[in-house]
């Protein structure tokens, strides 16, 4: 890519390169990483007659070589990931917002008018600012054991102008007062689980792995949360929904509802009482 590069022939020349580092996504990245060297959204790169050429040459050789020899996810290469209807800010000391945490959020949305809502482990501040932003009523906690990860959640917070309170501590030991609903995508993943490459070598540990079974916070933090809060909902990994089902209800959370994703997967347990 010396000179000027037609954009289909330099999309086409990453995408082979993306493909042979194992990313099932390769067209989509390839795309999203030569708009933002060109400095320009996705669409436009289909409506411009121009070449890939100057700096935009190096800087798409880069990105491209991060993310087919580093496995650098795309998000962090790009600094952003939309979730819902906002852009988050993401670096490697928060966990990446996934499609699936979405379907928390729409739990969270049935909650009454100003309901007080803890989102445990924010991480980028993705739950909360999600439900915040599309439920202004709500009076939204957010709590992370990380600094670094609360330092990411304040600045989204701050740059999207949305207002939420966030506390560290560990689950809800920095949460006072009473609590409307608890919710929470805390790590699931089992120890020694095989993970891709761009989550192994580039996603913070401690927002993924949790004990033998994926379940080690789990265990603390449902009952914790159902001593304070009537209503708790966790997103959980493939084929944990029984055993986070009987411990919402050991718990005292004597309605269980199970809300599968859009792969069918049973993705978030809801618990009432």
């Amino acid at each position: 890519m010396i000179g000027g590069v037609p954009v289909r022939d330099a999309l086409d020349s990453a995408v082979v390169a993306i493909s042979a580092s194992g990313s099932p996504t390769a067209r989509l990245d390839a795309e999203l990483l030569l708009a933002a060297a060109l400095g320009v959204d996705r669409t436009a790169l289909w409506t411009t007659d121009a070449d890939v050429a100057g700096p935009a040459v190096r800087t798409f050789r880069d990105l491209v070589r991060r993310r087919a020899v580093g496995h650098e996810p795309v998000a962090y290469l790009l600094g952003t990931k939309g979730f819902r209807w906002i852009d988050l800010a993401v670096d490697p000391r928060v966990l990446i917002p996934r499609p699936e945490t979405e379907l928390l959020v729409e739990v969270g949305l049935e909650l009454p008018d100003g309901a007080r809502v803890v989102d445990v482990g924010t991480g980028s501040g993705a739950i909360a600012l999600a439900l915040k932003h599309e439920r202004p009523d709500l009076d939204v906690l957010a709590t992370d054991v990380s600094d670094d990860a609360l330092a990411v959640a304040q600045a989204n917070a701050q740059r999207l102008g949305l207002d939420v309170a966030f506390a560290r501590g560990d689950l809800l030991e920095a949460v006072d007062g009473e609590v409307g609903a608890v919710l929470s995508n805390p790590p699931y993943v089992a120890d020694g689980a095989r993970l891709a490459p761009d989550i192994a070598r580039h996603e913070p540990p401690g927002a993924l792995f949790a004990g033998t079974d994926g379940l080690d916070v789990v265990r603390r933090l449902v009952p914790a949360a159902a001593a304070r809060a009537p209503f708790v909902a966790l997103e959980i990994g493939q084929g944990q929904a029984d055993e986070v089902a009987e411990l919402m209800r050991a718990a005292g959370l004597s309605t269980v509802e199970r809300r599968r994703d859009l792969a069918g997967i049973e993705r978030v347990i809801v618990g009432r009482r």
